[in-house]
C-alpha cells in the first residue's frame, strides 16, 4: 500500500519538505539574514533524523515495488551521512559568515544533497539510484562554486560539473546496457539474470556502472577532479566533500555490487581490487609533493577510498563490515582534521600552506597535539582509531583470498605516512614562524577536541571502538546474506 511505502521513506520526505519550505520562507523574508538560523536548524534536523532512524529502524523494509530498501546497511550509512553533515554545517557557520559566504542557499543545498545521498544508499533500482545520485550531484556543483568572486572556486564548480556529467554519462550507459541484457532495472531482477552464465553485454554494463561509481568516490584513475575541487572550494565545502558524499558513494557502490551483481563476485572482484591498489598508491605518492593542505587532503582522500575499496573487493560480509567501519572512522578523522584546518588564519585570512604550521606547537600546544593525533591516525599508527580501520580492511582482503592486495595496502600505508608525519615535523620541529595568528572558534575547538578524544581513546578496552564493530556487522549482514 502507498501509505506503508510513504512511512518507509518518511525521513527523506521530512527533509525534502523542510528544504523546500525553508527556501520559500527565506526568499520572502530576510534572505541571507536567516542563513545562520537556517544553518543551525538544518544541523539540528540532521541530528534528529539520525536519532529517528536509529531508534525506529527495524528489519528490512521495501517500498515502491523494490525501488527503495530500508535495511540495516542503509540505516548505518544514513546515520553516518547525517551526523557528519551536521558537524560540518556547524563548523562552517562562523567561517562562512566572517567571509560573507553564508548565504541562505548554502544549508538548504546541503540538505538537498543529503536527501540525494539517503536515496542513493537505499536504492534498489537503477532509476532510483540515478535519481539520488543526480540530486546529490546537482546540489554539490553549486556548493563548490559558492564563492562567486573567486576564479578558483568557479573553476572548481565548472570542473566538477563537466567531469560529473561525463561520469553520469558512463553510469547511464552502463545502466542502459544492464537493463537491455537483464530486462529489468530492479537489482533483484538483475541478480537473477546473473544467476546463469551472464552475457558479455551485462558484464560491459557492470564495468561502466563501476566506472561511474569510481568517479563519485574519487578512486583512481577517475580522481582527476578531486584535487582542484578540494583546493578551489571554500574550506567548509571541502570538508563536506571529504565526508558525507564519500560515505554515500561507497555505500551505493557496495549495494550495487552485492544486491545487483552479488552472483558474479568473481567478475567484479578484480575490477574493485584494481581500483583499490591504484588509488592507494596514487594517493600516497602524489600527496608527497603537495604544499597546500587542501590538495594534500584530496590525495589523502583518494588513498583512503582505495583502502575502503579493499574491503569491498573481498566480496564477503566481513569485507562489507570492514568497509563500513573504515568509512565511519575516516569521516570522524576528517571532521576533526578540517576543524583544525578551518582555524588556520593570518590577519583574518585563511592560510592553507602546510609551511604555515611551523612551530605551531609553541603557539597552540593543545591544537597541535590534536593535529598530531589526527595525522598519526590517518597514517594508521597504532593504537589510534585509524589503525583499526586499516587493520579491518587488510584482514578482510587477506581472508577474501587477496593477500597480494593486503601486502600492497601495507606498502602504500607506509609511503603515505611520510606526508602526514611531515606536518607533525613542521608543528614540533619547524623553525619559528608567525604565519598563523587565528584562534579557534568555540565550535571548531569543541569539534576538534571531541573527535580528537574519540580518535585517541577509542582503542581502550572499556570503550571498544564505541561498539561500531557490532553495529557494522549487523548492517553488513543485511546486505550480504
Amino acid at each position: 500500500m502507498i501509505s506503508a511505502d510513504i512511512s518507509i521513506v518518511m525521513p527523506e520526505i521530512v527533509l525534502s519538505l523542510y528544504a523546500m519550505l525553508a527556501l520559500i520562507g527565506a526568499v520572502y523574508t530576510t534572505k541571507d539574514g536567516a542563513a545562520p538560523l537556517l544553518t543551525w536548524a538544518t544541523s539540528g534536523l540532521f541530528v534528529l533524523i539520525a536519532v529517528w532512524i536509529g531508534m525506529n529502524g527495524n528489519g528490512t523494509n521495501i517500498a515502491f515495488g523494490g525501488m527503495f530498501h530500508d535495511d540495516g546497511f542503509a540505516r548505518f550509512a544514513k546515520i553516518t551521512i547525517l551526523l557528519s553533515a551536521a558537524a560540518v554545517l556547524l563548523m562552517s557557520e562562523g567561517y562562512m559568515q566572517r567571509r560573507g559566504l553564508l548565504r541562505f542557499e548554502y544549508p538548504l543545498l546541503v540538505a538537498l544533497a543529503v536527501v540525494g545521498m539517503m536515496v542513493m544508499v537505499s536504492a534498489g533500482d537503477l532509476m532510483a539510484l540515478y535519481m539520488g545520485l543526480e540530486l546529490q550531484s546537482l546540489a554539490l556543483y553549486v556548493v563548490a562554486s559558492l564563492r562567486r568572486d573567486s576564479v578558483k572556486s568557479t573553476e572548481a564548480g565548472l570542473k566538477y560539473f563537466v567531469l560529473g556529467a561525463l561520469s553520469s554519462g558512463l553510469l547511464l550507459y552502463g545502466a542502459s546496457l544492464t537493463y537491455g541484457y537483464s530486462g529489468t532495472t530492479l537489482f533483484s531482477g538483475i541478480i537473477e539474470a546473473t544467476a546463469t552464465d551472464p552475457s558479455l553485454g551485462l558484464l560491459f554494463g557492470l564495468v561502466f556502472l563501476f566506472a561511474g561509481f569510481a568517479f563519485k568516490v574519487s578512486a583512481a584513475p577517475f580522481h582527476m577532479w578531486t584535487p582542484d575541487v578540494y583546493e578551489g572550494s571554500p574550506t567548509p565545502v571541502t570538508a563536506f566533500f571529504a565526508t558525507a558524499p564519500k560515505v554515500a558513494a561507497m555505500a551505493l557502490f557496495a549495494r550495487v555490487a552485492h544486491d545487483a551483481f552479488g552472483g558474479i563476485i568473481g567478475d567484479w572482484q578484480q575490477i574493485v581490487a584494481f581500483l583499490a591498489v591504484v588509488s592507494m598508491f596514487l594517493g600516497a605518492i602524489a600527496a608527497i609533493g603537495q604544499t597546500d593542505i587542501k590538495r594534500l587532503m584530496a590525495y589523502s582522500s583518494i588513498a583512503h577510498m582505495g583502502f575502503a575499496l579493499m574491503g569491498l573487493a573481498a566480496g564477503t560480509a566481513f569485507g562489507v563490515q570492514a568497509m563500513l567501519i573504515y568509512m565511519a572512522i575516516y569521516v570522524t578523522m576528517n571532521v576533526g582534521t578540517f576543524a583544525l584546518i578551518l582555524t588556520m588564519e593570518k590577519d583574518g585570512r585563511p592560510v592553507t600552506n602546510i609551511t604555515a604550521l611551523k612551530s605551531y606547537s609553541k603557539k597552540q600546544p593543545l591544537m597541535a597535539l590534536i593535529m598530531l593525533v589526527f595525522m598519526f591516525s590517518l597514517a594508521g599508527v597504532p593504537p589510534l582509531l585509524g589503525f583499526f580501520g586499516k587493520f579491518y580492511v587488510l584482514r578482510a582482503a587477506y581472508e577474501g583470498g587477496l593477500a597480494w592486495l593486503a601486502v600492497a595496502g601495507v606498502i602504500a600505508s607506509v609511503i603515505g605516512a611520510f606526508y602526514y608525519l611531515r606536518i607533525v615535523y613542521y608543528m614540533y620541529f619547524g623553525e619559528d614562524s608567525d604565519a598563523l595568528d587565528g584562534k579557534p572558534a568555540p565550535v571548531l575547538w569543541i569539534a576538534a577536541v571531541l573527535t580528537g578524544i574519540i580518535v585517541g581513546l577509542a582503542w581502550l578496552p572499556g570503550v571498544n571502538l564505541f561498539g561500531i564493530e557490532v553495529i557494522a556487522e549487523a548492517a553488513a549482514a543485511t546486505l550480504v546474506n
